[in-house]
C-alpha cells in the first residue's frame, strides 16, 4: 500500500492518515506554493486524534478512492492537527462560524492559493462530500471574483474579530460589591438537578467551576455552593468517569453524565484533578479523594511517558466501535460477582440485563454517592470500600485484556504544564510529597526536551524530536504551572524560569493597542491572520491565564508594571464578565484577587518547606507563597531568623506580627 506525504508527520492524528489514497500534505510553504502554481484551490481538513466523527468521515470519504480522485484533481489537500497547529485550526474555524454559526470537528474549509478561505463547514457524509467538491471545484473555475470578493471579507472578518472592541482602557477597578454581582449571569445556565450547565451535551467545564469555589469562599453564597456540589458530584457518579480506571472522558452526549464521548483528553483529566484538589481543600470528602487518587492513576498508568512526560489522548474507538473498552454486558459482570453480592452491586452500578446504554450494553455509573449507598444497604463503611474496591480491580483487570483504545502519544507542552499544575495541586490536597517530586519531573522533562537553547518553548515532543515553535498557551499554561509548583517546593529556579517566559511573551506576543498577548509569536510563521484567545472554555483562555501570571509575578517581584499590564487586559474584558460569566470564568478569578485583600505568606526558615506544605492543605482564595532557608526575594528581604521557622502574612508589602505557630498564622489569615 502507498503512503501519501503524511508519512513523513510527527502527528500521531497525521499518521493516521499516511495510507489514504488522498494525496494529503502537512501545512507549509511547499502546498501553497504547488496551489499557486497550479491555480487550484486548497483544501484544508482539520481532526485530532481522539475525534470519533474525525474517524468517521476518514472513513467514509479520505479512504474511498472514487472520493480521492476528486480531491486530488480539484484540490491541494492539507491535513492539520488542531492539537499540533491550533493557530491554524483558530482561523479556519473563525471562517466556519462566520459563515455557518457553528463549529466543530473533523474541520474543512476551503481557501484560495493564498490561504484566505471562501467556504468552511464540518462533517459531511460521503455523498454530501461529493457534491461539495464537485461544486466548489465550479465555482472556483466559472465564478473566480465572486470567491476573491468572499475570501477577502471573510479574512477581513477573522483578522477584526478579536481587536474590534478594545480601546485603550485604565486598570480595571473592582470592589467586593462587583464580585459579588458577577454570579448574576450564572445561574440561568446552571442545572440545578444534575450539574453543570443546563441542556446537552454536557461538558466538565473545570475552570468554570473553580471560579465557583473562590467564589464561594469569598461570599459564602449558597446558591454557588449548590451549584458546585451538584456539578462535583453527579459528574464524578456519572458514566462521563470510568468507575473502573479512573479518569474523565471528554463530555457526555446527553444532559445527564451517562453516556461519555469516550475519548480521554489529558486536558480535561489534569484540569479536573485540579478542581476536585481544590474542593477537597474546602470542603474534605473521602469520594473526592478517590477521584484525584484514581485519575492520577489512570494518567500515570495511560498516558505517561517513560520520562515523565505526559501523551496527549486517548481514543474513543476500539475494535471499530466507540466506547467498547470502558461497556459491559449484564451476564458478563455477573460472572465476576459472588452471588450473594450481586443484588447490591448490579444495584450501586446501575445495571440491567436490558442494558442501559445501546445494543445491550451497560455504562457504569452511581446513582447515589457511596456512602450513603452503603448506609442504607447496611454496610459498614470500611466493609463496603473494600469489596468495592476487590471488584473493580478485578473487572478492571479483565477489561485491560481486550483491545486498547488508539493512544495519541505527542507530548504537547501547554498540556503537560495543566498536569503539572494539578499534581501540585493534589499535593496540597492530600498532603502527597509524591505527587510534588512528580510535577517536578515533569517540569524537568519540559526543560530538558522542550525549551530551545534560546530559551523560547517547542510545543511538542515525539520520537525524542520537538518540532514546531510553543504558541501563548504552551508559554502562559507552564509559567501558571512553575508558580504553582514554586509556591509548594519553594525552589526558586522554577519561579525564575516563570519570569524569564514572561519576559519572551511580552517582547514577541504582546500588542500594544488592546494590551492582550497574539496567540502566535512575531518571530514565527506568519499566517493570514494573528488571533487572540479571550474567551474562556474547555480550556481557560491563554490571556486571561497570563493576566494572572502577570498579576502573580508582579506581587512576587514587586513589579507595578506587570500588575499594571494585568489590571488593564481585564478592563478590556470587564462587561463580558457579567453577560457571559462561564465564558470568562478564569478572568474572573483574577477580579476575585483585584476586589479582595490579597495576601503575600512569606514562610522562611530551616522548615520553611515542611510549614508551608501544611499550611496549603487549606483552601486559599487570595493569597501567594514564598520562602524558603534564604532571603532569596525582596519580600523576603529581613525576615530569616536563625534557628527560627517564621510565618509573615502579609498584606500591600505589611506584615502582620510574624508566628513559629501554624494555627495563629492560618488564623491571622481568616
Amino acid at each position: 500500500m502507498n503512503k501519501n506525504k503524511l508519512a513523513q508527520a510527527s502527528s500521531p492524528y497525521l499518521l493516521q492518515h499516511q495510507y489514504n489514497p488522498v494525496d494529503w500534505w502537512e501545512w507549509g510553504e511547499e502546498a501553497l506554493q504547488k496551489a499557486k502554481k497550479q491555480n487550484k484551490p486548497l483544501l484544508i481538513s482539520v481532526g485530532y486524534a481522539a475525534c470519533h466523527w474525525c474517524h468517521v468521515m476518514a472513513h467514509e470519504s479520505f479512504e474511498d478512492e472514487e472520493v480521492a480522485h476528486l480531491m486530488n484533481t480539484y484540490f491541494v489537500c492539507i491535513k492539520v492537527d488542531r492539537e499540533e497547529r491550533p493557530d491554524i485550526d483558530q482561523i479556519y474555524m473563525d471562517a466556519a462560524q462566520i459563515l455557518t454559526g457553528r463549529g466543530g470537528w473533523p474541520l474543512n474549509a476551503f481557501a484560495l492559493p493564498d490561504g484566505r478561505p471562501f467556504y468552511a463547514a464540518t462533517y459531511f457524509p460521503k455523498e454530501n462530500w461529493k457534491k461539495v467538491l464537485k461544486n466548489v471545484h465550479k465555482a472556483f473555475t466559472t465564478q473566480k471574483e465572486q470567491l476573491e470578493d468572499t475570501a477577502e471579507k471573510l479574512t477581513e472578518g477573522i483578522r477584526i474579530g478579536d481587536l474590534a472592541e478594545f480601546e485603550p482602557t485604565q486598570e480595571a477597578i473592582f470592589t467586593p460589591s462587583d464580585y459579588k454581582d458577577l454570579l448574576g449571569s450564572w445561574m440561568q445556565f446552571v442545572d440545578f438537578e444534575k450539574g453543570g450547565f443546563k441542556g446537552a451535551p454536557k461538558f466538565p467545564m473545570p475552570n468554570s467551576w473553580e471560579f465557583l469555589i473562590q467564589y464561594y469562599a469569598f461570599t459564602k453564597n449558597q446558591s454557588a455552593l449548590e451549584a458546585l456540589i451538584v456539578t462535583l458530584n453527579e459528574m464524578a457518579k456519572g458514566g462521563i468517569y470510568d468507575q473502573l480506571g479512573g479518569g474523565f472522558a471528554r463530555y457526555s452526549v446527553d444532559d445527564v453524565w451517562l453516556v461519555p464521548h469516550f475519548e480521554k483528553m489529558l486536558y480535561d483529566n489534569s484540569q479536573l484533578i485540579s478542581l476536585y484538589a481544590k474542593a477537597h481543600q474546602l470542603f474534605p470528602n473521602p469520594f473526592y479523594e478517590s477521584i484525584i487518587t484514581e485519575t492520577i492513576n489512570f494518567a500515570h498508568r495511560e498516558l505517561q511517558h517513560k520520562n515523565k512526560g505526559y501523551f496527549s489522548s486517548l481514543d474513543a474507538d476500539s475494535e471499530g466501535e466507540e466506547g467498547t473498552y470502558y461497556v459491559w454486558k449484564y451476564e458478563e459482570v455477573k460472572a465476576q460477582v459472588a452471588p450473594e453480592d450481586w443484588d447490591w452491586f448490579k444495584s450501586y452500578f446501575q445495571l440491567q440485563a436490558k442494558g442501559n446504554w445501546e445494543d445491550k450494553k451497560n455504562i457504569l455509573h452511581l446513582k447515589q454517592l457511596p456512602k450513603k449507598f452503603a448506609s442504607e444497604n447496611q454496610f459498614k463503611w470500611q466493609d463496603f470500600e473494600e469489596k468495592v474496591h476487590s471488584y473493580k480491580q478485578k473487572l478492571h483487570q479483565i477489561q485491560q485484556k481486550r483491545e486498547r483504545p488508539g493512544l495519541d502519544d505527542k507530548i504537547l507542552t501547554s498540556w503537560n504544564a495543566m498536569m503539572i499544575k494539578a499534581l501540585v495541586d493534589a499535593a496540597k490536597s492530600l498532603q502527597n510529597k509524591t505527587y510534588l517530586n512528580q510535577a517536578k519531573a515533569t517540569a524537568d522533562f519540559i526543560y530538558a526536551n522542550l525549551r530551545a537553547e534560546n530559551g523560547r518553548l517547542k510545543r511538542n515532543f515525539k520520537n525524542n524530536k520537538a518540532s514546531i515553535d510553543a504558541f501563548l498557551d504552551d508559554y502562559a499554561l507552564l509559567i501558571e504551572a512553575l508558580i504553582s509548583l514554586y509556591q509548594l517546593s519553594f525552589e526558586i529556579h522554577y519561579l525564575e524560569w516563570a519570569k524569564e517566559l514572561m519576559y519572551i511573551c511580552e517582547t514577541e506576543f504582546f500588542d500594544e493597542h488592546s494590551g492582550m498577548f497574539f496567540f502566535t509569536s512575531s518571530k514565527g510563521e506568519q499566517l493570514i491572520a494573528r488571533k487572540m484567545e479571550l474567551s474562556d472554555n474547555v480550556i481557560p483562555a491563554s490571556n486571561s491565564v497570563l493576566a494572572k501570571c502577570l498579576f502573580l509575578l508582579g506581587h512576587f517581584y514587586a513589579a507595578d508594571d506587570l500588575l499594571e499590564k494585568s489590571k488593564k487586559m481585564l478592563a478590556q474584558v470587564e462587561k463580558k464578565l457579567y453577560k457571559s460569566g462561564p465564558y470568562f470564568a478564569n478572568w474572573s478569578q483574577l477580579a476575585g484577587w483585584i476586589a479582595n485583600p490579597f495576601k503575600e505568606v512569606a514562610i522562611v526558615g530551616k522548615d520553611a518547606f515542611e510549614v508551608a506544605f501544611k499550611m496549603q492543605k487549606n483552601y486559599y482564595p487570595n493569597a501567594l507563597f514564598l520562602g524558603g532557608e534564604t532571603e532569596n526575594l525582596d519580600l523576603l528581604k529581613g525576615k530569616l531568623v536563625v534557628g527560627e521557622t517564621r510565618i509573615y502574612v502579609c498584606e500591600n508589602k505589611t506584615c502582620q506580627q510574624p508566628t513559629t505557630d501554624l494555627q495563629v498564622a492560618i488564623d491571622q489569615f481568616f
